[in-house]
């Protein structure tokens, strides 16, 4: 017998995560389903999902999907935006829940540890407006990395951006400050050092204009 999940406004990580993976696995998951019902969690769903490409195992295509998808949340952040917006083309889209079911087999264990120690705390680093433009700009600027073909990274950027997203979902201030740390490092690293974010983001900045 299936065990009933919490409702999800009070689910934790996991309980989301396992209400995703359970059913047919040949379905298709609607982003815009997925953000139902989450309240000020629903930014933390929203890159949830968006990281979830970032592990695909075939080089190049997990940043080129989840890369725009992690600028989307960054960008919405950045500028205070208070629900998510979503453009029809990705609203109507999402994973087939075979690769969340396989995506929850290798982090359910991880997701386990993390529950034991996180929890609600520190909401300003949360929901302070400067704090929340902070969060934004590391996430456009991991996003613009992971969607570079820097070879090797994708599961590094992948692992950074969940505690992004973990924090935001468990409401943890202080995991959403261990995630601006490995942000600098990972930002100062392989963007800042190697010259490729800043080339990104000319070649982006001048597209726009």
């Amino acid at each position: 017998m299936t065990p009933e999940l919490p409702p999800r406004e009070e689910a934790g990580t996991r309980d989301l995560l396992a209400a995703m993976a359970l059913g047919d696995p040949g379905d298709q998951l609607r982003f815009a389903d997925l953000l139902i019902g989450l309240g000020k969690r629903v930014f933390g769903m929203m890159l949830f999902v968006a990281t979830l490409p970032a592990f695909i195992p075939i080089p190049g295509v997990g940043g080129a999907i989840g890369g725009p998808l992690v600028m989307l949340v960054g960008v919405q952040l950045l500028i205070g935006l208070r629900k998510p917006w979503l453009p029809r083309f990705v609203a109507e889209r999402g994973p087939h829940r075979s690769a969340v079911q396989r995506f929850e087999t290798v982090v359910e264990p991880w997701l386990r540890r993390v529950e034991r120690f996180s929890r609600p705390r520190l909401p300003g680093v949360l929901d302070h407006r400067a704090a929340t433009m902070f969060t934004g700009l590391q996430l456009v600027l991991l996003g613009v990395l992971l969607a570079l073909p820097i070879p090797f990274t994708n599961y590094v950027f992948g692992l950074l951006l969940l505690a992004y997203a973990l924090a935001l979902l468990e409401r943890d201030g202080t995991l959403m400050l261990w995630a601006w740390l490995g942000g600098i490092v990972a930002i100062g690293f392989f963007g800042v050092l190697s010259g490729a974010l800043a080339t990104a983001a000319g070649e982006w900045l001048g597209g726009l204009f």
